[in-house]
């Protein structure tokens, strides 16, 4: 593989590679950055991944060529403190609780302190703790070159050592910021980039699709109203009428989260547009929202973040008008509420003609890897969906684990279609007996919360381990206490399949509930479907199909983290077997034994011990 990353870079060719399990592939592409003497970004799939790479696996590899390069971790603009919004906030000194108000306190003393002002570095406020939004800005409050405090500036200090590094650590949301809508404010860096790799690449398309696109969150909205209220505190106190109209545009937002319904849900926005209870809330937040903009527009002149509070005034009206019309045909409008916030999107049908005319844009090597890109042992869905040539380079790196002894798949018999009322009370009588063999030390991974809160129901008592459940503590916190009892039962939906690392015994058994299918409910699939269709394509086998082989995949691979990991993988949904496209999936998969018989499982549970 580094061989393959060295010539694309050579070349400033496109290569696709998937890299399984246990092959090194984070080496495999640094290597040969580093020895290339390139400019280098690379993007990662979140920030956890970010600081690994950056404190952990690069340092090493350095150390180990002797390489000069110099290296550079940036993130997005709210992960910086703000020394201008701290100050502000704390003469302000508007905090809804005492614990708001603590925080506040612990995030005053790290500032006096930190040199880097990344946010990560505070252990002790959680990471979403509504203070943070307080003391770091985003891209509508930064005053920019306004700004009295820019000599301090944590993002441009960030900024400045990435234009300067031979190789950078980014994350996929902030490329695509800049890449799509010049958000962050850093369109200097890719043009000097003379090669990009993408790792944990199977999350590209929705990355994407979310920034080639138009939306708008509550949270936007919310955030102009405070900001306002705490500015006119500080540079407009005898215009208190300011702060009335800031707070009751505050309150027309919440009126449209109401008028949105109650349970959180992600729909079509023909769904709710024309019910009168949500044209009442938009016409009331047009209103509200004219009202603010009239004073912001009075204030702006005695202020820079009044100043900055009016242009986002002007912009979000803007964005909200066009969120709260009918989009093109090109385009699926649709909408996702949640306890106490929502947001209205426009998303693209198809993003690869967009992404690969941005791709042409900048004269550089790029590299694709993930664990997961290919379906059976192609990448023509990958390579469809983000618009990349067809002769682009591809490789595909098998797991060097030694899946066929260390691993058993097991199809438990007897189980009902998955759409049968009876299937997840089925399930857990199948998957009892398989928890009392492997001592609990399991993930159980469903494609529902409904299945997840009727198994976790089911279980309670069932099983003499702990039972932990996605929601009841952070993952973070969910995942050391599961290391940690080191014979627990962990019961997760989507953010669990990939990103977790359990290695050695605490994790010997996973379990997935069915195929993990996309919901056919969900706008966007739903809006590309017809498209499909319409197209005289056929949806199921050319994109629901292959979707969901990668998301299995991801799954799938909890399992086996080291060389020395053995487990069971309970794959429960009969389709495997029933139906004739199941074939694709398992072909999709490590090499393991396979059974149906528990004996088999039981059995090869106590081998497991024994070698251990």
């Amino acid at each position: 593989m580094a061989g393959a990353v060295a010539a694309a870079l050579e070349d400033h060719g496109t290569l696709i590679a998937e890299a399984g399990t246990g092959t090194g592939k984070t080496f495999a592409y640094l290597v040969p950055a580093l020895l290339s003497g390139k400019r280098v970004i690379v993007s990662t799939g979140t920030r956890a991944l970010q600081d690994q790479l950056y404190r952990k696996d690069l340092p090493v590899i350095c150390a180990a060529l002797g390489s000069p390069a110099k290296l550079a971790l940036l993130k997005g603009r709210s992960n910086y403190l703000c020394d201008y919004r701290l100050e502000a906030a704390e003469a302000a000194g508007r905090f809804r609780s005492r614990e708001q108000a603590a925080e506040f306190a612990r995030i005053r003393h790290w500032a006096a302190m930190t040199r880097h002002g990344d946010i990560a570095e505070v252990i002790d406020v959680a990471e979403d703790s509504p203070v943070w939004p307080l003391v770091t800005s985003t891209a509508d409050n930064c005053l920019g070159a306004e700004c009295p405090r820019l000599a301090d500036c944590k993002v441009l200090q960030a900024r400045r050592e990435a234009l300067e590094a031979d190789l950078l650590v980014v994350n996929h949301h902030l490329f695509f910021a800049d890449m799509a809508i010049r958000e962050e404010g850093f369109a200097e860096l890719l043009p000097g980039a003379d090669a990009v790799i993408f790792d944990e690449a199977h999350q590209l398309p929705e990355v994407a699709s979310s920034f080639f696109g138009l939306t708008l969150s509550s949270r936007q909205l919310v955030e102009l109203a405070r900001d306002t209220m705490i500015e006119q505190g500080r540079d407009a106190r005898d215009f208190p009428d300011l702060a009335e109209r800031a707070a009751q545009f505050e309150d027309r937002v919440t009126g449209l989260r109401q008028a949105l319904g109650d349970e959180g849900r992600r729909a079509p926005w023909s769904e709710v547009g024309e019910s009168a209870p949500v044209i009442d809330a938009i016409a009331a937040i047009t209103l509200a929202l004219s009202r603010l903009l009239e004073a912001l527009k009075e204030a702006a002149p005695r202020g820079k973040g009044l100043e900055n509070c009016h242009a986002r005034a002007v912009e979000l009206a803007q964005r909200f008008a066009q969120l709260t019309q009918p989009p093109g045909d090109e385009a699926v409008h649709w909408f996702e509420t949640y306890a106490r916030s929502f947001q209205i999107a426009q998303t693209p049908l198809d993003i690869a003609a967009t992404f690969r005319g941005r791709m042409a844009m900048y004269q550089a090597a790029w590299v694709f890897t993930s664990a997961t890109l290919a379906v059976g042992e192609g990448f023509g869905h990958y390579r469809h969906r983000l618009g990349l040539a067809e002769s682009a380079a591809t490789l595909k790196v098998d797991s060097p684990f030694d899946y066929a002894r260390h691993a058993v798949l097991y199809h438990p018999e007897g189980l009902p279609e998955p759409a049968a009322p009876g299937y997840t009370a089925a399930l857990i009588e199948a998957i009892v007996p398989v928890l009392e063999a492997s001592r609990g030390r399991a993930f159980l991974l469903f494609t529902s919360y409904r299945a997840l809160n009727e198994a976790h129901e089911r279980l309670d008592g069932r099983v003499p381990y702990p039972l932990l459940k996605q929601g009841s503590l952070p993952k973070a916190a969910l995942l050391d206490a599961f290391r940690r009892h080191g014979n627990a039962v962990l019961l997760g939906t989507q953010s669990f399949w990939e990103g977790v690392d359990v290695r050695g015994e605490a994790l010997s058994c996973v379990v997935i509930d069915k195929l993990p299918f996309s919901s056919p409910g969900d706008p966007v699939l739903a809006a590309r479907i017809d498209a499909m269709k319409r197209a005289g394509g056929n949806p199921f086998f050319e994109y629901q199909i292959p979707n969901a082989v990668i998301t299995l995949k991801q799954g799938v691979g909890r399992l086996i983290r080291d060389v020395d990991d053995c487990g069971v993988l309970v794959l429960a949904d009969p389709r495997l077997l029933t139906k004739g496209y199941g074939k694709l999936f398992l072909d999709s998969l490590p090499p393991m034994t396979r059974t149906r018989r528990l004996d088999r499982v039981q059995k090869f549970f106590a081998w497991a011990g024994r070698e251990r």
